[in-house]
């Protein structure tokens, strides 16, 4: 007799699991991305990185997450003393990790591309444009990682702008090295116990040794540093007050405290414990004890504190890209699962709810994606000395990692309900996707910080809002393919947020609309970036999407609402259905829904 256990055997099911988006190239299908490139960066340099972009784009969405997937199951572990009893601490690392430093520092250079010529081939320093793209590719594959990357990026700016001739001697070639025989990897060290956002309570102490035959001065460091990412750098940037020194942000000095000391015998400084963290898994945090630990002073003693905030504005602006990465990501993950899994008979992506889920993970995601263009464009031109690009990008800054850090945390929840129970189960990216994202409003400055930096500084002190507003009113006022009733909306859309602003930042009863205040500001932008784009695009024949998404930003985060009419709008049901399909939008479809 035939088995006939095959034939009848329930089928398991498993086609009705839709899939991820593991395994495509998030280059390639990143029409958003590309099409931003090509308005924001000079065709030629678009046409030597953009290999680069899709070799990145396959890594990240085949071997770089898997790599994530183990990491972040294998994290790493604090090995205190050897065999012999010493102090010879070390962090074990899985080799899933050690292959994502290969591709990090080793292939893309991502730590020394803006520092020096020669990376990925080009003839000169990296465009920001090109680091933070790498940046957006790299982080949907793998987010912790960057942490490690991004203040390695960093304690090289410092010590390149701020360091001694003889100190970037000893330094600044291994730090700016892709060779892991001779590579050093830097970091920061900030909080302690008495102050994270407070850095002016920090304890430690410097006490000065002198000047080496070398030329590099020397201290000695005292004290305890209590969240210490990047734990076992080579090189770890950090403030210190030098005794007798004043209190307060005022009496700081910034130092270079080196892991092994030029003979290479161990620091005098310990990692006593790693932190058990909730998300970036895969990469080390520490806490650190300093006991007469060698250290080299970078630059005017009494200056560290205004020197490592420059450091701070340069990760600021990376913890923005960051969000907009793990958005896109969140945006693919979700729009997957929209297409393919099927309940009551049709895709869940046809249902009404689902659809309005879906319009709240897409319009941060493209707010973010311009901000990020946006921001490096106007990085690039500061580099080159451009004083009005500087001052825009100083309000640009934390306007950005304040709103895209907080939209990251709801845009990856509504991106796990999606996904539905199986969203929960860490067999599934949206678990950590969820996690990690809960760092972003944390590092370099909670969102009350930042939006403090934006209200009483960037908009009270120095008047950067209306910088902002000219940029961009220059931009979008020169579109000949926008309607100007949509420019007079915008105008005075920017004219009432400005008007705001201005009122939190004169009134010191208003310090609790700093938040608000900033989100505006955020929003405002963000809107007349969309909209300058997506005309822009239009006109040139392509996708003119982003003009609907700048009205979608207007009418739901800057317009009055009543939360109960049940009154709804024509254009916003048509926008919504073009923006949900992967089809181009015509311009003359588009001005015609927003005009």
């Amino acid at each position: 007799m035939p088995d006939m256990t095959a034939a009848i055997a329930p089928p398991h099911g498993a086609h009705h699991i839709p899939p991820d988006a593991h395994g495509r190239n998030f280059y390639a299908i990143d029409r958003q991305f590309q099409d931003l490139m090509s308005l924001y960066m000079e065709p030629g340099l678009r046409t030597q990185i953009t290999p680069h972009f899709e070799r990145l784009g396959e890594l990240a969405g085949n071997r770089l997450d898997e790599l994530a997937t183990i990491a972040d199951k294998h994290p790493p572990v604090l090995q205190p003393r050897d065999r012999f009893g010493r102090d010879e601490d070390w962090i074990d690392y899985h080799p899933a990790y050690r292959e994502m430093e290969k591709i990090a520092f080793e292939e893309f250079g991502m730590h020394a591309m803006t520092h020096r010529p020669g990376v990925l081939g080009l003839s000169e320093p990296a465009h920001p444009l090109i680091k933070y793209g790498i940046t957006y590719l790299f982080v949907q594959g793998e987010f912790g990682l960057m942490c490690p990357v991004s203040v390695s990026d960093t304690s090289n700016f410092v010590i390149k702008r701020f360091g001694s001739a003889p100190l970037k001697k000893l330094l600044l070639d291994r730090l700016l090295s892709q060779d892991p025989a001779t590579m050093l990897k830097g970091t920061q060290f900030m909080t302690e116990k008495a102050g994270g956002s407070d850095v002016g309570a920090l304890e430690t102490e410097a006490e000065r040794i002198g000047i080496g035959p070398d030329g590099i001065e020397r201290w000695k460091l005292y004290g305890q540093k209590w969240f210490c990412s990047h734990a076992d750098a080579d090189v770890a940037v950090l403030l210190a007050r030098p005794r007798g020194a004043p209190a307060g942000t005022k009496g700081l000095g910034m130092f270079a405290m080196p892991r092994r000391l030029e003979d290479g015998s161990r620091n005098g400084y310990r990692i006593v414990r790693l932190k058990d963290k909730l998300g970036t898994r895969s990469m080390a945090s520490g806490e650190i004890v300093m006991d007469g630990a060698v250290a080299y002073l970078v630059g005017d003693v009494t200056q560290g504190f205004k020197q490592m905030m420059e450091q701070v504005n340069l990760s600021r602006l990376s913890h923005g890209v960051r969000a907009a990465s793990m958005m896109r990501r969140c945006l693919n993950e979700a729009m997957v699962v929209a297409h393919s899994r099927r309940a009551f008979g049709k895709a869940i992506g046809e249902y009404p709810l689902l659809r309005r889920q879906l319009m709240k993970i897409m319009l941060p995601t493209e707010q973010a994606l311009s901000m990020y263009a946006f921001s490096a464009d106007a990085m690039g031109r500061a580099n080159k000395g451009d004083k009005q690009a500087a001052d825009l990008l100083r309000i640009l800054t934390p306007v950005y990692k304040f709103r895209a850090c907080r939209d990251n945390i709801p845009v990856a929840s509504h991106t796990l309900e999606v996904r539905g129970g199986l969203g929960y189960i860490e067999e599934w990216v949206t678990a950590r996707l969820v996690r990690d994202a809960q760092i972003g409003t944390l590092w370099e400055g909670t969102s009350n910080i930042n939006a403090l930096d934006v209200v009483q500084r960037a908009v009270g002190k120095v008047g950067g809002h209306k910088t902002l507003t000219a940029a961009l009113k220059d931009k979008y006022e020169r579109s000949g393919a926008l309607p100007g009733q949509y420019k007079g909306l915008l105008g005075s859309t920017l004219d009432r947020v400005e008007r705001f602003v201005e009122a939190v930042a004169a009134d010191p009863k208003q310090e609790k609309r700093c938040r608000l205040a900033a989100g505006a500001l955020y929003h405002a932008t963000t809107a007349a970036l969309l909209a300058w784009e997506g005309a822009t695009l239009g006109a040139q024949g392509g996708d003119a999407r982003r003009l609907l998404l700048s009205r979608l930003v207007i009418e739901h985060r800057l317009a009055p609402q009543d939360p109960l009419s049940l009154a709804e709008s024509s254009w916003e049901q048509e926008a919504m259905d073009l923006l949900l399909q992967d089809k181009p939008v015509p311009l003359a479809k588009a001005t015609s829904l927003v005009g």
